[in-house]
């Protein structure tokens, strides 16, 4: 069986938060899902926790870090061609998220562009073709 991941992110507003996620691709899974929580499906391995402060609180004992101003997590989400990273990435600037606060990568073999959620968190889609990365590393080898 494949490992799963479940990445728990505190959100202000849970109702604009779950509309965003799912702007952006994700499919709610509402067995999992109540007035406290959102369960956002991005694959067969990947979900994403929204969780309301208060739910988010019962977790851990540690203050919630404001993610607009300080980083806490960076996220990096796999995709399948260049223009799969800049369809995502307007996406979630269409649906109020902050488009490329970071600088895009572009190295010919690979691709990535960021993006903020409502709430700050910050998301990297990154694409990667495998066998020219493997290539580019061979020839930077020493002999």
């Amino acid at each position: 069986m494949s490992r799963l991941i479940f990445v728990n992110l505190p959100v202000a507003d849970l109702e604009r938060a779950t509309a965003f996620y799912e702007a952006v691709g994700a499919t709610k899974n509402a067995q999992f899902s109540d007035h406290t929580a959102s369960c956002m499906v991005l694959s067969e391995t990947i979900h994403v926790m929204l969780l309301t402060h208060d739910k988010f609180r019962q977790f851990t004992p540690k203050a919630i870090a404001d993610a607009k101003t300080t980083s806490e997590v960076l996220i990096c989400l796999s995709a399948e061609s260049r223009e799969a990273v800049d369809a995502t990435i307007d996406k979630a600037g269409a649906s109020g998220g902050r488009m490329d606060p970071g600088p895009k990568q572009d190295y010919g073999f690979m691709y990535g562009r960021s993006f903020e959620d409502l709430d700050g968190h910050m998301w990297e889609v990154m694409w990667m073709d495998l066998e020219a990365a493997m290539a580019a590393q061979s020839e930077m080898a020493p002999a």
